[in-house]
């Protein structure tokens, strides 16, 4: 159990059967009255933020979130299966927890398999990725536009905004939390 009072960022609790992560934090001290705990949660399964304030009292139970690193094998339609390295044992994850977090993860990568009492709710995929341009337009001699970029297709089938000089075959830097081009390889 954690009181209000003890909220930071990032703890995980459970409420009205949900499991909450802490997004942000107020302790306000009006000049009458109580004081209270003004907090922003994301629901860790659906991703909707909501406000709720709290007395500083209060008490909630904490969740205890299990990230594990495991394999990504292949998917098979709406699963998606993954292996943990350790014991070789596989699951099979449904298309719906996975979401879009694997769009930029190759077959046979590392990812963090997030749970709660066993059920798989997020798959994290790693910060960078390295994949190579299977398919995108040649730049023109010219086309020096400050910033222009062209539109590039890489070998897991996901579409990344990339400069004009890159071109089919390249291997490229990927930020997997925004999808932006970082750099040639």
């Amino acid at each position: 159990m954690i009181s209000a009072g003890d909220f930071r960022n990032g703890v995980t609790i459970e409420l009205e059967g949900n499991i909450f992560q802490i997004i942000e934090f107020q302790h306000v001290k009006p000049g009458k009255g109580a004081a209270f705990v003004r907090t922003k949660l994301k629901n860790i399964i659906s991703g909707g933020v909501v406000e709720k304030t709290f007395r500083p009292t209060e008490k909630c139970p904490t969740a205890h979130i299990d990230r594990k690193d495991m394999q990504y094998l292949y998917n098979d339609g709406d699963l998606f299966y993954f292996m943990d390295t350790e014991s070789y044992d596989q699951v099979a994850i449904n298309k719906d927890a996975v979401g879009d977090s694997l769009k930029f993860v190759k077959e046979n990568e590392m990812c963090k398999v997030c749970s709660h009492n066993g059920n798989v709710f997020a798959i994290e995929a790693p910060l960078f990725v390295e994949l190579v341009v299977t398919e995108t337009e040649p730049g023109f001699k010219g086309d020096t536009a400050t910033g222009a970029t062209k539109p590039a297709t890489v070998e897991t089938g996901a579409t990344v905004a990339v400069p004009l000089f890159v071109d089919q075959g390249e291997t490229i830097k990927i930020d997997t939390r925004t999808g932006e081009y970082l750099s040639r390889v």
